[in-house]
Parts: structure tokens; sequence; C-alpha cells
């Protein structure tokens, strides 16, 4: 598939530097003024809806860059127009270091605690998953564990005092005091300290066979994030579904944020490269200043590993985003497509990369179509079979709900009567509970990870 864009981290725009173009002059010794000015430039320039930013802005007004996009990005459309609830679409634009964005997407490498984690009921925050042989991993952390208390402090009286700010702030400290609960109920208090964390960006993939020997085999594989280092342990994967025959495949996609759309375009056309060679996979849209010179469209190209899909299964949370939803929207025209476990986050749209002083400005700047010219989730793919993300089971076991679930349709064709979609998911959106802040790193966006 010909690459013509990412989500992050293409450097479209280069300042503080000796060889910048002459329309985009370095700013100013990177001063704080001279930083906002070029974001306000940028995001004008090729802010999704720019045409929606205010005429005039006082940068002056604002201490940082930061606080200058936080702004801007509240113009905005209203994803909830009707509820009196200011709820602006864009959670996405962000100012992040160049560094840690070339780290993440070139070598799956970030600095934290390797563990990622989510709130279940009232102030429950379990460990969904953590990297192998990250500072959590050494230190005793596993699936399914509660964290009860951080440096000493319980989770219900942070919430309680500073809401879900003060858990994330805490995060954001090193080392840290964890206190613990297993899944049987015992507890433990360990120090983590952040460090290095290289993520497995295939953490597993295998063919399931039936023991009945009456379906045919399934490929499963779980994708960690689309960074680049994942392209070749797709390659590997999709050789071995490729020499078996597959042709029925279930993609885990539960805890996968996004990342580069070259790699969502490279998986594509493993899934799709046989059965819709040349056909349209996606088509990308920028606005109206930007469109004429990078809208594009991505057409299916056959790769030596492609398989001869029938039915794509995708594992899918509400963690399940961007580069992730890219590929299921872009699929779905072509292939029979089922989302088993939740509905989507839903973002259909990307972020550019614009470097400047040794930082890098992810405006949003663009949305993509299917072949269809769908492209309108904003509030999530809707998952056809619901299952639970059982955290006392491994992800991807034989007694995972949502692999039971995912065979279960393959089987039948249709879901299993015990995760008809919207039932145990209506209950639990009558009782709300916290959610952790995932904008900012790319490892915390992308891969959920702290």
């Amino acid at each position: 598939m010909r690459k013509l864009f990412l989500i992050l981290p293409a450097l479209l725009v280069a300042a503080c530097s000796s060889d910048s173009s002459s329309d985009n002059p370095p700013v100013a010794e990177c001063s704080v003024e001279g930083q906002k000015q070029f974001v306000l430039d940028r995001m004008r320039e090729w802010y999704f809806w720019n045409d929606l930013l205010p005429a005039q802005v006082d940068t002056s007004q604002f201490a940082t860059p930061e606080d200058l996009l936080a702004y801007l990005t509240t113009f905005s459309p209203d994803l909830t127009p009707d509820d009196g609830i200011d709820n602006p679409v864009d959670r996405f634009s962000f100012i992040n270091t160049a560094a840690a964005d070339q780290a993440f997407f070139g070598e799956g490498r970030f600095e934290g605690f390797g563990f990622s984690s989510r709130f279940e009921a009232g102030n429950v925050l379990r460990v969904t998953r953590v990297f192998f042989d990250s500072p959590a991993n050494r230190a005793g952390l596993a699936r399914g564990q509660q964290i009860v208390a951080l440096n000493g402090r319980t989770i219900a009286d942070i919430l309680a005092t500073e809401g879900v700010a003060g858990v994330n702030a805490l995060f954001d400290t090193s080392p840290l005091e964890f206190t613990m609960r297993e899944i049987d109920g015992r507890e433990f208090i360990v120090d983590v300290a952040q460090d290095i964390v290289t993520i497995d960006p295939v953490p597993q993939a295998r063919v399931i066979t039936d023991p009945n020997g009456v379906r045919p085999p399934v490929g499963y594989l779980e994708l960690a994030s689309f960074i680049s280092t994942a392209n070749a342990e797709m390659d590997s994967v999709f050789a071995n579904f490729r020499s078996q025959g597959i042709n029925d495949i279930i993609i885990d996609l539960r805890y996968n944020g996004g990342g580069l759309v070259s790699t969502a375009d490279l998986l594509g056309d493993f899934l799709g490269g046989d059965v819709a060679e040349n056909l349209v996979y996606s088509k990308t849209v920028f606005n109206e200043l930007r469109g004429p010179a990078n809208n594009s469209t991505e057409f299916f190209d056959r790769q030596a590993n492609s398989v001869s899909l029938v039915r794509l299964v995708v594992i899918a949370s509400r963690r399940t985003a961007s580069a992730s939803e890219l590929v299921i929207n872009g699929m779905d025209p072509h292939v029979e497509v089922v989302i088993v476990g939740d509905d989507t986050f839903g973002k259909p749209v990307g972020q550019v990369g614009i470097e400047f002083c040794e930082k890098i400005l992810r405006p949003t700047a663009f949305q993509t179509l299917n072949a269809n010219d769908f492209g309108d989730y904003f509030f999530g793919l809707p998952v056809d079979c619901a299952a639970a993300d059982d955290l006392d089971v491994p992800v991807g076991a034989d007694d995972d709900p949502n692999i039971e679930a995912a065979l279960s349709y393959l089987d039948t064709g249709a879901c299993p009567s015990a995760s008809v979609p919207g039932t145990r998911f209506k209950l639990e959106a009558e009782q709300p509970v916290p959610v952790l802040e995932l904008r900012g790193t790319p490892a915390r966006e992308f891969a959920n990870a702290l």
C-alpha cells in the first residue's frame, strides 16, 4: 500500500533550525512568545477545524504554548451540542518532546512504569496488562491486581479529594509506592521507579484449532500498538497464517490506542491485499487549505504474505482508537467484519507532527474515510457481540470471554446468547466510573501505557 501520511510523527514543518525555509522562519531563539506564535500560525494552517478558530488571539494571555493549544482546541465542534455541556470533539491535539515521539514510534520505547490500568466500579483501579521486563513487571505487578494505594494514600481518598487528576499526577512521579492487592486478596507494598520500557508490539499470535476438527483453523493476533517495530513481526505472523491456509482471523486490539498510519496500512494489506487488491482501503481528508496538496486515497496492495481473508473478528474496547479504528473501518466494505467486546473509542481523525524547539506539535489535521466514504464515528464503532474483558483471565486465553465470543460467532454466525450487545454495557453506563487521562505522551495515548 502506498503510504502518503502518518498519524504521527511526520515532520511536516521544522523550526528553530538554520535551514528552515523562508515561509517558516525559525522561532526567535525559541522564546516562549515565539513558540506560542508558532503554534498559533501552524494551527491556522494545519488544524482540521481551522475555519472555527477565532480571527484574533492574544497570545500574551497564555503562559505557555501548551496553554494556548488547549484554548484553541475548545473551538472544535461540540460532540453533544444539545446537552448544554461544552464537549469539544478535539481531545487529541497535543505538544510533546520530539525525542519521546521518535523513541516511541521508531523503537517502541518510552519512559514509565510499564503497565496499563482501568477503573472498574467506584474506586477500584485494576491493572489490565504489564509490559514484559518493565519496572512494573520486575516489581511483581500483574494483570488483574488492584492498585489499592499510591504513596500510602488510598485510591478512594485521592479520588475524593483531588479526583482523577490526583491519580494522574501521582503516576507522573517516580519512584512511586504501590500498595497492590492480588486476585486472591493478599496485599503487598512495593516501590517502583520509572525506567525505559520497550513495547513488544505483537505480544502473542497463534493458530486456534477446533479439538473436534469441525471448524477450520483460526488465526489469532494481539497487536499492542501501531509502531514501526510491529511491521516485521506482523509479516512473520501472516507468513504462518498464509502457510496454514487461514481464512478467518481474530485481531485483538482491546488496548491498542493507535499509532502510525503506515503500520495500519501494512496490516490492511496483509488482511485485504489478496481479496481486495487495488480497491480503496481509506481516504485521508485535510482542511480546505491543506487538502489540495495532501488529500489522498490508499489502495490495498498485495503483500507476499497477504491472506485470503473471509471473516475478520476484532476484539475491541473503549481504549481501541485511531489507527485501530482505521483498520476496522477500512476493512468493513470488503470482508465480513465483526467487533467483539465493547464499542471502540471514536477517533476517526489523525494528527500530523510539526517539530519546533525540540518539541513536536501534534494538531488534529485530517479525517479518514473508508471506501464507502464513512468516517463519522466520533462516538465509536459499535460492538456486535458484547463480551467482558475479564481481568482474572489472561488476554487471549481459551477461557477469555472475548475469545469464546469470537469463536462462537465464527462457529455459528451469531453472537453467544450471553453476549447480546447493550446489556452489560448499559448497566455500566448508568454507573459511570472514573477514566484516567491518556492524552499526553505517545505511550499513554497510543498504547494506554503508564
